[in-house]
């Protein structure tokens, strides 16, 4: 099953923890100290549109690209007839924009979704393409060490009143990669019954030299990089990075 399919309706709800307020506080504020205090911004992996909404809210015209229908819908729906937000229904490895823009975001490690390095420096690229004259990148992924020392070969379960899952997770270390399996169960609306869905997701942990190297290949000019959880210097104890690039002049 294609990911972000029927896990599409319940995304919202598993992931009511995450701190977008917080990530969207410091990319505003790092926007802002960049001298970017408005303009057209594109988030990569947008989902149900959460970071592309706070980011709308704090001034910016948003585009919001993401390669699941279901997810991006459900964006869509929380606009209601307003229209402010352009969705766009494309895989981040060959998205087009309709010109360039002052910033290009990525949160909730969408980068890690990008499996191979070669189509890590093909987003990379697209981003450069994309980006105005010193326009800025701003994205997190997961590092290596979270995914093979910290979440490693465990199942998570959760259960709720409309919601349940089950997520099975395995890390394979000679290929970087990060497999989990979920199956959740899902109320249907009116009904005692519960459907069932499974889908199989995988993610490639990066270390911060891999990034600054897919940067630098890509014509890209690494900043700095932040702990996300700290926001002080990303180190080997880093859990998931915040990066800062820039385009370095047409």
């Amino acid at each position: 099953m294609d990911a972000y399919t029927g896990f599409a309706s319940v995304y919202d709800d598993f992931m009511e923890d995450v701190p977008y307020d917080k990530w969207r506080d410091l990319i505003v504020r790092t926007l802002k100290e960049k001298g970017i205090e408005d303009g057209l911004v594109c988030e990569l992996g947008a989902g149900t549109g959460e970071m592309t909404a706070r980011l709308r809210d704090a001034g910016y015209d948003m585009i919001g690209v993401d390669n699941s229908e279901e997810m991006l819908g459900i964006a869509r729906s929380k606009e209601g007839d307003s229209n402010e937000i352009l969705y766009l229904c494309q895989d981040m490895r060959e998205f087009e924009l309709y010109g360039t823009v002052r910033a290009v975001v990525s949160v909730c490690d969408s980068v890690n979704y990008i499996t191979e390095y070669e189509d890590l420096v093909r987003v990379f690229k697209l981003v450069n393409n994309y980006l105005d004259p010193g326009g800025l990148f701003l994205f997190d992924f997961n590092t290596r060490h979270k995914y093979r020392d910290v979440i490693g070969d465990t199942t998570i379960a959760e259960d709720r009143d409309n919601a349940s899952f089950v997520w099975e997770n395995t890390y394979y270390p000679d290929e970087d990669i990060n497999e989990y399996n979920i199956t959740f169960f899902v109320k249907e609306e009116g009904s005692e019954l519960f459907r069932r869905f499974k889908e199989t997701h995988f993610q490639r942990g990066y270390t911060l030299s891999d990034i600054k190297k897919a940067l630098k290949e890509a014509g890209l000019v690494f900043v700095s990089a932040l702990d996300s959880e700290t926001e002080d210097k990303a180190d080997s104890a880093s859990e998931r990075i915040f990066v800062i690039a820039k385009e370095k002049g047409k």
